[in-house]
C-alpha cells in the first residue's frame, strides 16, 4: 500500500476512499492502520458497519456529525464496512457528504462486492482492490504470528494452516489460534493440525496417490476407499480434492525437475526446493519416488480430472461423488460394465 503511505508523506489525502475485496483480505484492519497513521486518535474514529445501519436514517444521523470539528486530530475518519449494504436512499444521502465533505472528514468504504455500490458513489472515491494472499504469504504470515507467540510450525503444518485459511489472513489467523489454544507443546506439528481442524489425514491423501500409480480394479478400489473413509470422518471434501490437487501438482513439478535440460536446472531446482521446504521429509521423499516410472499415471490428465471434481464438489448432492467419478476416470475404470 505505498500509495497510501506516499499520500500521507506528501500530505495529499484524499477525503474518500472505497477497499474493495474478498472477505479477510485486511480491507478494515488497513483501513483502521492508515487512520492511525494520519494521526486520529479512538475518539475522532468512527467505524460503522452498514449490514445493520443500512437505512437513511442511520446516513442522516452520520451527516449531522460529520458537520462537528474533530476532537483532536485533523481529521475525523469514517470506516463504513459492508458499504454496498446501504439502502439506495442511504447512498443517496451519503453521496451528497462526499460530493462536498468538510475539510476534516474522511471516509473509507470498505466492500466484499464493490459492483452493488452505484457509480456515483465509486467515482467520488480513490478506490483500491485487495486482492486474495497467496499461500505463500499466509505461511510467512502465520509463522511469524506463531513465533510472536512464542510458538513455532512445522513446514507441513505451516503449509496445511495456510490452505484452510483459503485466501483469507482472518480465517488463517483463527485456525492458528485455534490450533495454538489446544496445542501442549510449543512445536506444532502436521499431526496436531489435522486433528484440532479436522483435515484429512495425509495418509488418506497418499492413498489416493498410491492407488493412482497402481491402477487397475485394487488400485480404484483402494482410491474409492480412501474416498468413502474422508466421507465417513465428515471431512471437507473441498478441502480433499485441494490436498490431492497439491500433491498432484508436486508430483509433476519434480518430475519436470527431474527431467530438466541443464538449461532449465536453475528454475527446476527452485521448484524441488520451494516444495521440499513446504513437506515433510517423509512426504517429499514419497512424491519425489511418485515422480519416477512407478507413479507414471500421476500426469497432467489425473491433475485436469481433479481440478474439473474440486469445481464441482461444492455444488454436490453427494459431495464425495465428484471425487469418485474423478478416480474412476482418472484410473481408467470409468465404464465397469463395458467388457469390450
Amino acid at each position: 500500500m505505498s500509495v497510501l503511505q506516499n499520500s500521507i508523506k506528501l500530505g495529499r489525502v484524499a477525503h474518500a476512499y472505497l477497499f474493495a475485496g474478498s472477505r479477510g483480505t485486511g480491507k478494515t484492519s488497513v483501513a483502521r492502520i492508515f487512520a492511525r497513521e494520519l494521526g486520529t486518535i479512538d475518539a475522532d474514529l468512527y467505524e460503522i458497519d452498514a449490514a445493520s445501519n443500512r437505512g437513511i436514517d442511520d446516513i442522516r444521523e452520520l451527516r449531522e456529525g460529520v458537520r462537528t470539528l474533530p476532537f483532536e486530530s485533523k481529521y475525523k475518519v469514517y470506516i463504513i464496512d459492508e458499504a454496498h449494504m446501504l439502502t439506495k436512499d442511504a447512498a443517496n444521502a451519503l453521496l451528497k457528504t462526499l460530493e462536498e465533505p468538510p475539510a476534516h472528514a474522511l471516509f473509507i468504504l470498505a466492500t466484499t462486492e464493490p459492483e452493488k455500490l452505484p457509480e456515483t458513489v465509486v467515482s467520488r472515491c480513490q478506490v483500491f482492490t485487495f486482492k486474495k494472499p497467496h499461500q505463500a504469504v499466509l505461511r510467512e504470515f502465520i509463522a511469524g504470528v506463531a513465533k510472536k507467540e512464542g510458538f513455532t510450525l512445522s513446514p507441513d503444518a505451516a503449509d496445511l494452516i495456510a490452505l484452510l485459511g483459503d485466501g483469507s489472513f482472518r480465517d488463517t489467523q483463527g485456525i492458528l489460534q485455534k490450533v495454538i489454544t489446544a496445542s501442549a507443546d510449543k512445536k506444532i506439528f502436521l499431526k496436531e493440525v489435522e486433528a484440532v481442524t479436522g483435515a484429512p489425514r495425509g495418509e488418506l491423501v497418499m492413498n489416493c496417490l498410491e492407488a493412482i500409480a497402481e491402477g487397475g480394479p485394487a488400485g480404484l478400489e483402494k482410491a474409492l476407499s480412501a474416498v468413502r473413509t474422508a466421507a465417513d470422518q465428515n471431512i471437507d471434501m473441498d478441502i480433499f480434492a485441494k490436498l490431492l490437487l497439491e500433491r498432484v501438482r508436486f508430483v509433476l513439478l519434480l518430475r519436470i525437475s527431474n527431467s530438466s535440460a541443464s538449461g532449465a536446472k536453475a528454475a527446476a531446482g527452485s521448484a524441488e526446493a520451494m516444495i521440499q521446504a513446504r513437506l515433510s521429509p517423509d512426504v517429499f521423499d514419497r512424491l519425489k519416488n511418485f515422480a519416477g516410472p512407478s507413479g507414471a499415471k500421476i500426469d497432467s490428465s489425473a491433475l485436469l480430472k481433479l481440478i474439473d471434481a474440486f469445481e464441482m464438489t461444492g455444488r454436490a448432492f453427494i459431495l464425495e461423488l465428484p471425487l469418485e467419478l474423478a478416480m474412476m476416470g482418472i484410473i481408467g475404470q470409468n465404464n465397469i460394465f463395458d467388457k469390450s
